[in-house]
């Protein structure tokens, strides 16, 4: 069955009500390869439970409406989509354990043409369930790789951060563990993609991936690293669009612009020099 674009749109995801805790915060944390120094106090921070802090990119993994694309009647080929662009917008700081809801809802659909594929857009709005705070926005655009051409309205592609043609101000380069994708899937993301190497090699990767929001939480380790003295306070936001996969225990390069508040990065892995995020763009308070 192909997209009906007005169904599509309309679609009714179920909301996500989560309690998470001091662990799952430090789970995340050692997923995306803090704490390989135990006598590095900065990051020990964010994954020993005294005076825990909450790494900026946490929400990516809160709240998610898992598999929703495959559940419900999307018409979308779950095989063949791409996790294609990625965003948090921190309203205020999480606590190092809580209680949240999250809304999600489709904000638009691009039909590129046939054999062009399509991108559905989504925003997800997590609350703290006690207070009705708004805590964080997470933004996410999908690739469907076989979708294109069901004739939806014409819409415009979301516009990419522009990368400056200057060399960058600063590099950060941050190892990723051999077994990275396995602690990070205990996140959250329990795709067989990122474990199972019959899966890998049947997708076209001679081993598995890691998940590329470990990849935008590693580059965000480099953000806070670099600009914020490792204060969460101080990064508002952060947005990139992912390029290529990235293979557990490849360096990450965090390339990054310095612009008065707002900053562009990207990044790469180095040992094989491919770029695995692009236009990047976060603000950071001063």
């Amino acid at each position: 069955m192909p997209i009906n674009y007005e169904q599509l749109r309309s679609l009714v995801i179920p909301d996500v009500e989560q309690r998470y805790s001091q662990k799952d915060v430090i789970l995340y944390a050692l997923g995306i390869g803090l704490g390989q120094d135990p006598v590095n106090e900065d990051e020990l921070t964010f994954v020993y439970e005294k005076k825990l802090k909450v790494l900026p990119t946490f929400p990516a993994v809160l709240g998610r409406p898992d598999f929703w694309i495959r559940d419900l009647p999307t018409g979308i080929d779950f095989t063949t989509i791409l996790h294609g662009e990625q965003g948090i917008v921190l309203h205020r700081q999480l606590e190092p354990s809580g209680h949240v809801i999250a809304t999600t809802r489709i904000t638009e659909i691009v039909d590129k043409g046939q054999g062009k594929g399509a991108l559905v857009y989504t925003e997800r709005r997590i609350v703290d369930k006690t207070s009705g705070d708004l805590l964080a926005t997470v933004s996410e655009t999908t690739f469907c790789r076989s979708e294109g051409g069901f004739g939806g309205p014409s819409r415009t592609v979301k516009k990419a951060n522009e990368m400056p043609e200057r060399a960058p101000d600063l590099t950060c380069d941050l190892p990723t563990r051999p077994e990275a994708a396995i602690i990070y899937r205990l996140s959250g993301d329990l795709n067989p993609l990122h474990v199972d190497p019959a899966m890998a090699k049947a997708a076209g990767y001679k081993r598995p991936i890691l998940q590329g929001l470990a990849t935008f939480g590693v580059s965000g380790h480099a953000l806070l690293r670099t600009l914020c003295n490792y204060d969460p306070c101080r990064l508002t936001s952060i947005s990139g669009r992912f390029t290529a996969p990235v293979f557990p225990g490849d360096t990450i390069r965090t390339e990054i612009w310095r612009d008065g508040s707002i900053v562009t990065f990207r990044a790469r892995a180095l040992e094989r020099d491919i770029l695995v995020i692009n236009n990047g763009c976060t603000e950071i308070l001063s």
